[in-house]
């Protein structure tokens, strides 16, 4: 939840954009290349785009400081009777200074609210897999899914969060007119399944991960509960609740040891594509909070989940 008075606006003037230019340096330092300019924006916005700016008060300045946004614009996705309108949403940003503040979960509801006034039912964007404040965002309290991963979507990016390590990413669906994401989007409080409830419920973790001495999170060994190898398998043979173990601080790894960072990314590799590819869809995400945290995927078999 938010604990600042922030105020929410759609973006339409130049020197909005401008203010965007700069807070995205904030956000991602270290690569000018990487900026969006404000030109692009203004150009996007100005066809069927939507650009929301999060402000709070500042004194002797009216309009506030931008100290968040979100942004996207329309697309197209392939369907068997042609395509069809969607709306990709290419960037979030918060500034660090406002970070676990709720405001990500405020630009994105606002963000939802204008793609069904424009007659959408679906929203797309990407995202790292390991980061586990994103993933807990994403799917567990916007309520989008995920059954596609991409191997290096980007090529090389030399901005300061993602340099370093191949630029792998999950592509969500936000279904926007879906029950999960209108229950998740409501004002009523959506208690979270933890834990214990999957476990009880008969999920298990395929990859639990261990702790170094030095207290970084490491992969453990896979253990598919099929032959990975065999596509065709009837449904009921799958089963139905997978969780899979991510790092509660990826960021982190990469900051202390490259190498481990690399590992947990080629880990990935080895999980999601195959278990999409049998079926399964990204439903859900854990994060406990007790020492030493864990962070952890749950996965559904079958479209009937969603």
């Amino acid at each position: 939840m938010s604990h600042k008075p922030y105020s929410l606006r759609i973006l339409s003037e130049a020197e909005d954009f401008f203010a965007v230019e700069e807070l995205q340096r904030i956000v991602w330092p270290g690569n000018e290349t990487e900026v969006i300019p404000a030109h692009l924006l203004i150009s996007a916005v100005k066809h069927g785009g939507i650009c929301i700016g999060a402000y709070v008060t500042v004194e002797d300045d009216d309009k506030g400081k931008l100290v968040g946004f979100v942004f996207g614009l329309p697309a197209f996705y392939h369907t068997p009777d042609g395509p069809r309108l969607m709306h990709y949403s290419h960037m979030l940003g918060v500034h660090p200074d406002h970070r676990s503040e709720g405001l990500g979960f405020l630009l994105k509801r606002a963000q939802w609210q204008m793609v069904r006034k424009q007659g959408i039912d679906r929203i797309t964007w990407t995202y790292d897999p390991l980061l586990s404040r994103n993933a807990h965002l994403n799917i567990a309290k916007l309520g989008a899914v995920c059954n596609t991963y991409h191997i290096d979507y980007y090529g090389i990016l030399r901005d300061g969060l993602n340099a370093g390590t191949p630029t792998d990413r999950f592509e969500v669906d936000w279904w926007v007119h879906s029950q999960r994401v209108n229950r998740r989007l409501s004002r009523q409080v959506r208690q979270p399944l933890d834990l214990a409830h999957y476990l009880a419920a008969g999920a298990e973790i395929i990859n639990p991960s261990g702790l170094r001495p030095d207290g970084l999170t490491y992969p453990g060994e896979i253990r598919f509960p099929f032959e990975i190898s065999e596509l065709s398998r009837p449904p009921e043979e799958y089963p139905g609740i997978l969780l899979v173990e991510i790092p509660s601080d990826f960021s982190q790894i990469k900051q202390l040891d490259l190498d481990l960072a690399m590992e947990w990314r080629m880990h990935c590799r080895q999980i999601f594509p195959l278990l999409f590819q049998h079926g399964y869809f990204v439903t859900d995400f854990i994060y406990l909070k007790e020492f030493p945290s864990r962070s952890m995927y749950v996965l559904s078999h079958g479209e009937h989940t969603l």
